[in-house]
């Protein structure tokens, strides 16, 4: 494949990504929101780690688990805001 090629790819697979990021901040809302009536809190470390543990497990690489974690912490952080965020507005 060339450049260009490979490029275009990247791009779909992007594209991928910020719908996958997108559905998934929507189901940390209504996570969020069921949390709020619970009156739960919005940071579950003990889930939290399972996730990174899952994926840690789950990955085939090339990335290695750090990386991993260190994406699915930014994922996650961002979502625990949103949440924040929405819930606060709820008040």
């Amino acid at each position: 494949m060339t450049i260009d090629e490979l490029r275009t790819e990247i791009d779909r697979l992007d594209a991928q990504l910020l719908r996958i990021f997108n559905q998934r901040a929507a189901l940390a809302l209504k996570i969020g929101e069921l949390k709020k009536e619970a009156g739960l809190p919005i940071f579950d470390p003990s889930r939290e780690k399972k996730i990174f543990q899952r994926m840690k497990d789950d990955n085939p690489g090339p990335l290695d688990e750090q990386a991993i974690v260190r994406l699915f912490e930014r994922v996650i952080d961002e979502s625990r805001r949103l949440e924040r965020i929405m819930t606060e507005r709820l008040v």
